[in-house]
């Protein structure tokens, strides 16, 4: 369940301690969803710091490490146990411990107990399970009321939109009206969502939408030379901040973001 994306996120933990961003494309891309974790741990009650954090197929540790620098109490589950080796590495190198649990989303109450979390990650995993219903009901087993589920997926649309752009104009259709949001027998993705069966199954697991992102909506369209010249990336990063919860452009991002909130 390791993610490829995780390295986007390496270092922002402690560039959000230390006031400053990891530079690069990464710095571009992970910047909606640091900034949207960094909001939904200030609204943790503060006085239950640290925070217990767990990262569904959290890899090594792209996500987990940076909690934990920031001093919180991270698990990560992922089924890989070799991911899971590379994590406690990371982890070492970093000075900071992160608990390393083999298993899979649908398994957490079991693994982890009921109520075990105040934040859930489950990043780029619903695309890949069996069954995205179970998982979710999993996730919401595991967080705390009060607490919040951070879910990314892959967005639907955008696949057409990038198909098209490579001139791929079959693939893009197919992305379009396909019911997982897959383009075709070579596309490695299984299923894409839409913000509506996000939020469906979001809620239909018990969880409450307290806000939905795009995330890397123009910093996967523009040259990659502008990800990486430092005055461009300030700019572009304020844009993605601004159209990430723009009623339209959001539906236009690689990744949906949701931040669920269990009310009790």
């Amino acid at each position: 369940m390791s993610r490829p994306e995780e390295h986007d996120i390496k270092g922002s933990g402690t560039a959000a301690r230390q006031g400053r961003w990891p530079r690069g494309g990464g710095k571009v891309r992970s910047a909606v969803l640091w900034d949207a974790l960094r909001k939904v741990l200030d609204r943790l009650d503060p006085g239950a710091t640290p925070h217990d954090i767990v990262d569904v197929g959290g890899g090594t540790g792209g996500f987990a490490v940076p909690m934990a620098e920031l001093g919180h109490r991270v698990t990560v589950v992922d089924s890989s146990l070799d991911a899971l080796a590379a994590l406690e590495r990371r982890a070492a190198e970093s000075g900071v411990t992160v608990h390393a649990v083999q298993g899979d989303a649908v398994d957490l109450p079991d693994l982890l107990g009921r109520d075990a979390a105040d934040l859930v990650l489950c990043h780029s995993v619903l695309e890949y399970v069996d069954d995205p219903a179970a998982a979710m009901a999993a996730l919401t087993a595991t967080v705390r009321a009060g607490g919040s589920v951070s879910v990314l997926v892959p967005g639907q649309v955008a696949a057409a939109l990038h198909r098209a752009l490579a001139g791929h104009f079959d693939d893009a259709r197919r992305a379009l009206t396909d019911p997982s949001g897959r383009w075709g027998e070579h596309d490695h993705t299984p299923r894409r969502f839409t913000r509506q069966s996000l939020s469906a199954l979001v809620e239909n697991a018990g969880l409450r939408v307290g806000a939905l992102h795009g995330v890397r909506i123009f910093a996967d369209l523009v040259p990659t030379g502008l990800l990486e010249a430092e005055q461009d990336a300030e700019s572009l990063i304020a844009l993605e901040a601004v159209a990430a919860v723009h009623p339209v452009l959001r539906e236009l991002a690689t990744q949906l973001h949701v931040v669920a909130d269990r009310v009790r």
